[in-house]
């Protein structure tokens, strides 16, 4: 079996979760991981075994690489992710894929000529509590889906290379941080909104946004807030459905019947230890998931361009 070689540019907080995730890949292997903060890289060699670069277009040219994973600041996703795709490389890039739509179109047609695969990983499409949750509603195994909350919070960034995340201009804030994930969910498991209802408070050490998208026949009421205090990030759902409520709070997933049961299908496990992100192995799934695309040189529509490019247009109404 070969070995697909893996270089990781980008080392702070998030990369963590996909340098475990890497290690429980059997057929792939981080060779390479490449930071412009020395003390960064010595963090990542010494977590994986990888040669460390400080220069990214050094390590293109040093090292075969087979597929790059993206974890630098969103607005250098599209850029780094052309660059890798005119060598050859397959890329996998943190979410967002950009703050401009436009990029969609721009790195899969890299991805098309040059004949790689490439994938935003919008890591809730690969969260088994919302995959279920999908599932239900596509099934109508509990009735017709009726209302639903959608909560995403904590703290505004306190620690982040160069402050790049209170900068509107390199993370694009709270949309863009936290807000993503929910709505992309909810482009994935029910497609674009009818409409949507924006209040928005934001101030220069809180951003707090309130959503309500209106579907054919139900609605979803989503918070997404950095708070001005020391608050432990949580993520939340509950939807309402005809015969049952389906409710994901403190890392479980609860499903109260309407005969009086209740019950929790699924047995979180986690792939890392960090308090920030709630237990699941969602990141492991979606590299394995790359990986299997990128083995059998199919392209990874599980995550499709034309559904990212939909999410980011429906965030630029936030603004």
């Amino acid at each position: 079996m070969s070995i697909l070689n893996v270089a990781i540019v980008g080392v702070g907080n998030i990369s963590r979760a996909h340098m475990d995730a890497w290690k429980n890949v059997e057929d792939a292997k981080v060779t390479a991981v490449c930071d412009i903060r020395e003390e960064m890289v010595q963090r990542a060699k010494d977590f994986t075994g990888a040669t460390g670069y400080s220069d990214f277009d050094e390590m293109l040219a040093k090292e075969k690489i087979d597929i790059l994973d993206i974890c630098l600041p969103t607005n250098l996703h599209a850029d780094f992710a052309v660059k890798a795709m005119n060598r050859g490389i397959h890329v996998i890039t943190e979410k967002p894929l950009s703050l401009n739509k436009a990029d969609v179109k721009r790195t899969y047609a890299a991805a098309q000529k040059n004949n790689v695969r490439f994938m935003t990983a919008q890591v809730l499409r690969f969260w088994q509590e919302y995959e279920l949750l999908r599932e239900a509603y596509r099934t109508k195994k509990y009735g017709a889906l009726i209302s639903a909350t959608m909560t995403r919070v904590g703290s505004t960034p306190r620690r982040s290379w160069d402050n790049w995340m209170l900068d509107e201009k390199r993370s694009g804030l709270t949309p863009f941080d936290l807000h993503i994930h929910d709505l992309d969910f909810l482009v994935y498991a029910f497609g674009k909104p009818a409409s949507m209802q924006v209040n928005r408070a934001r101030g220069e050490k809180r951003d707090d946004i309130h959503v309500v998208y209106h579907y054919d026949g139900f609605f979803v009421s989503c918070q997404a807030t950095w708070y001005n205090a020391v608050f432990r990030f949580r993520s939340a759902y509950r939807f309402q459905f005809e015969k049952a409520v389906m409710e994901y709070e403190g890392g479980a997933l609860t499903i109260y019947h309407e005969d009086g049961t209740n019950e929790q299908p699924v047995k979180a496990t986690a792939t890392f230890d960090d308090p920030s992100v709630p237990t699941s192995n969602a990141y492991l799934n979606e590299i394995r998931y790359f990986v299997d695309c990128v083995k059998a040189g199919r392209d990874c529509d599980k995550v499709k361009a034309h559904e990212l490019e939909t999410v980011l247009t429906l965030i630029e109404g936030l603004a």
